[in-house]
């Protein structure tokens, strides 16, 4: 067995280590460490930001693969860990704790006679739910609490026992998680707990692997569209001039295509090139991988504008401030004006922007995927989860547990995406005094 990353995989781990290293600098600032502390004051923000951690952990755990020398697949952390429902698949459909399948088939009876029957699950075990559930409250209350405490010891280090964070929130909403996801994992080794999909698989597991998705599409289509909206939206407002008309001509240009279809016309086009060159791929998961990163960076390049024009604006306003003014009189540089005026006050428009930013990605994934032209077919995301379910909504007797899962895994993540975002521009926006 041996590490193989794939090309997302790389990426995100070298942005979590530049968020890391990023965030190591920024907080040796006085001013930024109020700034948060203010932010986590709220109980809404901190139980939303443990919330984000844990689908980040989820999408981490996927993202470390590994290919055994005898196989060309690749695994991962997620993979293993659910090894159990991945090999043993049912033959179709059944529901959320069920232990017969869902629809009936063609059996032959003692006297050999055609009937109709539910066949039983092959890989369901009938266990005692109390008694599993009591075992996943115990495991879930002993982590959680292991963590809580050696946060507390941490916290009595540093000598911030007593401060205005309302831990008590923190606490009880990462034990609440610990505790849902020991459960729901536990429960997994004797039923179906989200129930199984037509070809058997086990939804609760597809729920989790769409996550890496997610996560993945919203994060690093951020990255690749921040730069290019910083860079052209400051050069527009405080260069003006030729180079405004330029690049507002660029970003009304590409505002005037519709964007679906702009973005379908990409993809379709990548899938050919792809089609072309099957040499380029070992596995299947190396195909589906390139795909997802070709999308991340056409989504990039055509969801740039909307923050460029609004920085373009901002930037208009602070070039025109009493401070900005002086500096160009006294000949400072400008770059350096841009570097120490411009962009420090637009750091709470990119952060709720790039928050807000993400869970419009999440959703756009879900939608292109659904009509076609998102990830690969064979790749676990929301999207590809709610393009099956319309199908089997309208089966009789209804399969809806696919949706309802996809649905509460993506309603939840965009939810504490919003609300965390919210907080960060009641804190950071200037203009208000909280």
């Amino acid at each position: 067995m041996r590490l193989t990353l794939l090309w997302t995989d790389i990426m995100i781990w070298i942005l979590l280590f530049a968020i890391v290293a990023w965030g190591w600098v920024v907080a040796r600032s006085p001013q930024v460490q109020k700034q948060w502390h203010t932010i986590f004051k709220s109980s809404i923000a901190l139980s939303s930001a443990i919330i984000l951690l844990f689908y980040l952990l989820f999408a981490l755990m996927d993202s470390i693969h590994f290919r055994f020398d005898n196989s060309s697949n690749m695994v991962s952390l997620l993979d293993m860990a659910f090894e159990h429902r991945i090999k043993n698949r049912e033959r179709t459909y059944s529901a959320p704790f069920a232990t017969k399948e869902y629809t009936k088939d063609i059996a032959i009876d003692k006297n050999g006679e055609t009937i109709q029957i539910y066949k039983p699950l092959k890989y369901v075990h009938s266990g005692n739910i109390v008694k599993n559930s009591i075992k996943a409250l115990i495991v879930g209350s002993a982590i959680s609490f292991l963590f809580i405490w050696l946060h507390i010891l941490w916290r009595k280090k540093r000598g911030s026992l007593k401060n205005d964070i309302n831990w008590r929130v923190g606490y009880i909403t990462f034990s609440t998680l610990i505790v849902l996801f020991s459960w729901l994992y536990i429960m997994s080794f004797d039923y179906h707990v989200l129930g199984t999909d037509k070809v058997g698989g086990d939804v609760l597991y597809e729920s989790l692997k769409s996550i890496r998705t997610g996560v993945l599409i919203g994060v690093l289509t951020t990255l690749v569209m921040l730069p290019m909206a910083v860079a052209l939206g400051v050069s527009a407002g405080f260069f003006r001039g030729w180079i405004d008309d330029i690049i507002q001509y660029i970003y009304t240009t590409l505002n005037s295509i519709p964007s679906v279809l702009l973005i379908a016309a990409s993809v379709l086009l990548m899938q050919v090139v792809m089609d072309n060159n099957p040499q380029w791929f070992e596995t299947t998961q190396q195909r589906s991988d390139l795909r997802l990163l070709f999308l991340v960076i056409i989504l990039g390049v055509t969801s740039w504008t909307g923050l460029c024009r609004l920085l373009r604006a901002e930037t208009l306003k602070i070039s025109q401030v009493e401070f900005v003014k002086a500096s160009k009189a006294f000949g400072v540089s400008k770059f350096t004006i841009i570097k120490r005026h411009i962009i420090p006050n637009l750091m709470h428009i990119i952060l709720i922007s790039v928050v807000l930013d993400f869970s419009g990605l999440v959703l756009a994934e879900a939608v292109l995927s659904y009509v076609g032209v998102g990830v690969d077919p064979t790749m676990y995301s929301w999207g590809n989860m709610i393009n099956q379910a319309r199908l089997e909504m309208a089966r009789e007797p209804m399969v809806w547990w696919s949706l309802f899962s996809s649905f509460v895994f993506m309603f939840v993540l965009v939810l504490s995406a919003n609300l965390f975002s919210d907080r960060i521009q009641v804190v950071l926006d200037p203009r208000n005094d909280s």
